[in-house]
C-alpha cells in the first residue's frame, strides 16, 4: 500500500521491469501462485513477490529456476526472440496431429486475445491482425469506420487464432469461417461496451464494433509424443 509522501502527493507505484512483468504474466497464464512456483524453484516466496513488482538483478541461477519452474526459458523470461517469428526451436520428431471438436475449438478461442481476419482486398488476400472477443459463438473485435475491415461487412471471411509453446513442442490453431458484419444497434453496441470491450493495441479511435457469425470452425492441435529432441549447443 502507498502512502502519501511529504509534499502530499502519492508516489508512483514501482516499476517491475521486462523480467517481473514477464514472470508475472508467465505465472498467470500456468495458473500458479507465487507460493506454488517459489516452491518449484527453490526460492522464497516474498523474494518472487518482490521480483514481480520492483526492478531486481537477478543471477543466472536465479533465472534459471525460475525458467524451470515457470516451464519456459531463460530467454523467454528475458524476452528474447521478440523480433522473429516463432516456431525457431526444433520440433519435435514424435508428435500427435489430432482435430479439435467445435466445442474445444470454442474452448481455445473463448480467452480472447489477438488473431487474424483473412479477407479479400483490391490486392488479393490478405490477414489483419485485431483484438478479438467471444461472445454468444460469435467472434468480436474494433475497427476504424472508414477501414478494410469496415468494408468486409456481409462478405465471407475467415478469422484464425493460435498458440505455440516452442518449450513444449506443442500448439494449436483454430479457422472460423463465417459472415462479417457490422453492429450498428446502439443498444447492442453499448452492452459490448461493457461485456467485451477488446481495446485494440494498435491504438487510435476504432469505434466500429464487427462481429463475424460462424458458418464452420475446425480446429488442430499438436501433442508431443515423448520428449522434445534438444538442439545440439
Amino acid at each position: 500500500m502507498t502512502t502519501p509522501n511529504d509534499s502530499g502527493t502519492r508516489p508512483r507505484p514501482a516499476d517491475p521491469g521486462d523480467l517481473g512483468r514477464r514472470v508475472a504474466h508467465r505465472r498467470t497464464q500456468l495458473g500458479l501462485t507465487r507460493e506454488l512456483v517459489a516452491e518449484r524453484g527453490g526460492l522464497d516466496p516474498g523474494f518472487l513477490e518482490y521480483l514481480e513488482t520492483h526492478p531486481v538483478p537477478v543471477g543466472v541461477g536465479t533465472l534459471t529456476r525460475l525458467a524451470d519452474a515457470l516451464d519456459t526459458t531463460v530467454g523467454c523470461l528475458l524476452g528474447g526472440g521478440r523480433d522473429v517469428p516463432s516456431g525457431h526451436a526444433r520440433a519435435n520428431a514424435r508428435v500427435l496431429l489430432e482435430e479439435l471438436d467445435p466445442a474445444a475449438c470454442w474452448a481455445k478461442l473463448s480467452p480472447g486475445g489477438v488473431g487474424r481476419v483473412v479477407l479479400t482486398a483490391p490486392r488479393g488476400l490478405v490477414a489483419l491482425p485485431v483484438n478479438y472477443r467471444v461472445l454468444d459463438a460469435t467472434i468480436l473485435y474494433r475497427t476504424v469506420d472508414d477501414g478494410t475491415l469496415a468494408r468486409t461487412a456481409g462478405d465471407e471471411v475467415a478469422f484464425e487464432a493460435d498458440q505455440l509453446d516452442e518449450v513444449f513442442a506443442t500448439g494449436w490453431s483454430v479457422l472460423v469461417n463465417g459472415t462479417a458484419s457490422v453492429v450498428s444497434d446502439e443498444e447492442t453496441v453499448r452492452w459490448f461496451r461493457q461485456h467485451a470491450d477488446s481495446r485494440p493495441w494498435a491504438g487510435g479511435t476504432r469505434d466500429t464494433w464487427m462481429r463475424i457469425r460462424p458458418t464452420g470452425i475446425s480446429g488442430r492441435i499438436i501433442r508431443p509424443d515423448g520428449p522434445p529432441i534438444v538442439a545440439p549447443e
